[in-house]
């Protein structure tokens, strides 16, 4: 196995893939030198403010509703514990291992910036924390996505304080047993430490910035299967020339195009018809650039939203160290990064449901295709159920797509009376996700599928590549199996980008 680099933390140098690379991949974490100064700086300002006579949210006062609430500076460190404790109000399962981990490096790498006020111990436990596996144990409902993450968020702090549960070594422990197993101690709360632990959109942009990762890879995957069943299909690739995509220069719309037309050169099948008496493909096919251009184009822009997000400043207050300054905000609010994913779900589950209409074609019987795929119809199903499990994972994209950045019910008795719900929105892109591999690889296998019946032509140069991997890992379809099996060999190929990896070493990137 290769030996993952280590990833420096200063507050601002985070991409999607570094995160993916941390929380899926394991790579090892470490604080920037660099940033030590400035953590020990803001910090410097809240002990600061507490010697002073000042009201400061969440330092010298209460939270929400209650900050006209005094705190008396003696008190300081239970109100922080009291409101990691009264906070961990999550429900419903826990979030997957890698989201928590993706939450955990999100949460310390903004207080690697300096603005949170934090010790510089704090920091480092959660950087320990994430280098020796010990992963709390965060419900994933329960955030509208305003103050900050709090809800979930809260559980994470749990941990840090030897409470709440966590992951370790595959076992589910309680936090401070897990700490110890893992040769690490809690760490009590200082001054406004709770406070900087939940506030931030760290969950969203956690569970976001992985979504957007797998998003890609399958993108570029269905440009692989959709060329293979155009091929099937005895479509054609006229509709995919470049001096007619140059007349709608979008440039996801442009990008699909020129797949297409490498993942297609050389086929034998494509010249085998190039003079017959069809006049059109229907849309699913002809379309490609179009549909799978646009979600790119999308995907581009919430890429870009949350890799301004994981390297900005979402606490609330935000030190100054440069002019001792505490400053209420609004930074924590999860627009910017409900809206996007929002965004990001409505294009995935569209090319979600042009794939299952290529899938269709294909199972039609049409083209001098058999029905469903198999010689023996009628005896035998062939692939006419996979269909089926493309159209209910479709349909449940589109009920996921509903954007949750529309609503907000106000919170904390009208003191934060416009919440975001961008966690929900993060959750249900995920979930489009997660779905939208599965029907990219249900359209793989009945591509591939529909090919072996065009033997002997050759599929093109891309599709070839694809065609060939798939059937070292699941044989021709004869007769009749469990193709629950099947369905996960190719959903590997396509959730571990093997496949798209595979064609890229074929033809460059995709």
């Amino acid at each position: 196995m290769d030996v993952l680099a280590e990833i420096f933390l200063d507050g601002t140098n985070l991409t999607l893939p570094l995160v993916y690379r941390v929380a899926v991949d394991g790579a090892p974490v470490a604080l920037d030198p660099r940033a030590r100064d400035r953590i020990q700086a803001g910090r410097a300002v809240v002990e600061e403010a507490i010697r002073g006579d000042g009201r400061v949210y969440g330092v010298t006062t209460g939270f929400g509703r209650l900050k006209n609430v005094r705190i008396e500076p003696g008190q300081a460190e239970q109100l922080q514990r009291n409101l990691v404790l009264s906070h961990a109000c999550g429900v419903g399962p826990p979030l997957p291992g890698d989201a928590t981990r993706a939450a955990l490096l999100l949460r310390a790498h903004a207080m690697a910036a300096g603005y949170c006020g934090v010790r510089p111990e704090l920091v480092t436990l959660l950087i320990d924390m994430l280098n020796r596996q010990v992963t709390p144990v965060i419900p994933s409902q329960g955030s509208v996505g305003c103050s900050g993450d709090l809800a979930p968020l809260a559980h994470m702090a749990l941990v840090v304080i030897g409470q709440g549960e966590a992951w370790y070594r595959g076992n589910r422990l309680p936090g401070g047993q897990a700490l110890q197993q893992a040769g690490l101690q809690p760490l009590p709360l200082s001054y406004k430490e709770g406070l900087s632990l939940i506030n931030g959109t760290q969950v969203m942009t956690a569970l976001g910035s992985l979504a957007l990762v797998r998003a890609r890879r399958a993108l570029a995957a269905a440009d692989i299967t959709g060329a293979m069943s155009l091929e099937a299909y005895l479509g054609t690739d006229a509709a995919f020339a470049e001096r007619l995509q140059a007349l709608r220069p979008h440039p996801g719309q442009l990008c699909v195009a020129a797949n297409l037309r490498r993942l297609l050169a050389g086929s034998e099948i494509v010249a085998s018809h190039r003079e017959c008496d069809r006049v059109q493909d229907p849309y699913s096919f002809r379309c490609m650039p179009v549909v799978h251009g646009a979600a790119r184009d999308c995907l581009s822009f919430a890429w870009r939203t949350l890799e301004t997000e994981i390297n900005a400043v979402t606490d609330n207050p935000i030190v100054f160290a440069e002019d001792h300054a505490l400053v209420s905000n609004g930074n924590f609010h999860g627009a910017p990064v409900g809206l996007a994913l929002d965004y990001a779900a409505i294009s995935l589950t569209d090319v979600s449901s042009i794939t299952e209409r290529r899938m269709d074609k294909l199972l039609s019987g049409a083209e001098g295709l058999p029905p469903f795929l198999t010689r023996h119809g009628g005896l035998h199903s062939g692939y006419m159920l996979a269909q089926y499990t493309a159209a209910a994972l479709v349909s449940e994209n589109k009920a996921l797509s509903v954007p949750a950045s529309v609503d907000s019910i106000p919170t904390s008795a009208g003191q934060e009376d416009h919440n975001s719900m961008g966690t929900i929105a993060a959750r249900q892109c995920a979930t489009v996700v997660r779905n939208l591999e599965t029907v990219v690889a249900l359209e793989l296998l009945i591509a591939a599928q529909a090919l072996d019946f065009r033997r002997p032509l050759t599929p093109g140069r891309g599709t070839a590549v694809a065609h060939e991997l798939v059937r070292r890992r699941v044989p021709h379809l004869e007769d009749d199996r469990n193709l629950s099996r099947d369905i996960a060999a190719a959903l590997e190929l396509v959730r571990s980008n093997e496949l798209v990896a595979a064609v890229e070493r074929e033809l460059g990137p995709l």
